[in-house]
């Protein structure tokens, strides 16, 4: 395990904490899951793979159910969930499980043949600098794959709170343009990026936001600093967000870009 910053080490925290809620709570992780899989032509066989942010380890059950992969280093920031995803995948001796900040990979140069990664690399501080770093781990020719979530995702979250005061609440998340400039930066090439939007809905407010803790995904209500939320803002927030209910449900959206590049 090597150092990370105090802004890692919060995110690392609150993915710490839901490591046994995640798998109960995670249903549109495992429907983007198979999502990402059946839209990227993903042959891992007998190559060299990263699973950045493996979280509970669903993605590389999925990949290597079929498959004879020569490595799979599985990368998370929270050591709770590299040991959930240790537990189940015990039987494989073919992955190495490392705790690990993206921006910081313990890998060698040029000695991976793909990166993957599901729903994790957004609450990376500085993805510029990420993918500076996957491409020097990636052997020429090698592929990033991965899924993020965009701009839209929790849009009515984020409209209701501007309802009740001008404090980001509510992280932003980048762009498609945004995210091309990065990879081109980088140096990738061949980059194509699909956007998908998931449609969830809960009975209440609270429900979204327990959901939100259940998979450590807290952060993204915490906005760029920390603020106390009085409970007069909370219920107006609630009031606000109750506008959007459709057929008894609270609606969230999710904008999930799939992505791939080539090195």
């Amino acid at each position: 395990m090597i150092a990370i910053d105090s802004m890692a080490k919060k995110i690392r925290q609150s993915f710490d904490a839901a490591a046994h809620t995640y798998d109960g709570a995670a249903a549109l992780q495992r429907q983007v899951g198979f999502d990402f899989i059946s839209m990227f032509d993903i042959n891992i066989a007998r190559q060299c793979v990263i699973d950045l942010g493996c979280g509970t380890g669903f993605l590389m059950q999925q990949l290597m159910s079929d498959v004879a992969v020569r490595q799979m280093i599985a990368v998370d920031i929270a050591h709770a969930m590299l040991q959930v995803s240790r537990s189940k995948l015990q039987h494989l001796s073919n992955i190495q499980f490392v705790c690990a900040d993206a921006e910081k990979l313990p890998v060698a140069n040029h000695s991976m043949d793909t990166i993957v990664s599901n729903l994790a690399l957004q609450w990376c501080r500085n993805l510029p600098a990420v993918f500076v770093n996957f491409r020097q781990v990636l052997k020429p020719g090698g592929r990033l794959l991965f899924s993020t979530f965009g701009a839209k995702t929790l849009q009515e979250l984020k409209q209701s709170w501007a309802q009740v005061d001008n404090y980001a609440h509510v992280n932003d998340f980048y762009t498609v343009d945004e995210l091309t400039r990065f990879l081109q930066q980088a140096g990738f090439k061949d980059i194509r990026i699909e956007s998908k939007c998931y449609h969830s809905g809960y009975p209440s407010v609270i429900a979204l936001m327990k959901e939100l803790k259940g998979i450590g995904a807290n952060q993204v209500m915490s906005g760029r600093k920390q603020k106390t939320i009085g409970r007069m803002q909370m219920q107006a927030m609630t009031d606000s967000y109750e506008t959007y209910r459709v057929n008894g449900l609270i609606p969230a959206t999710y904008e999930v870009l799939f992505i791939s590049a080539t090195r």
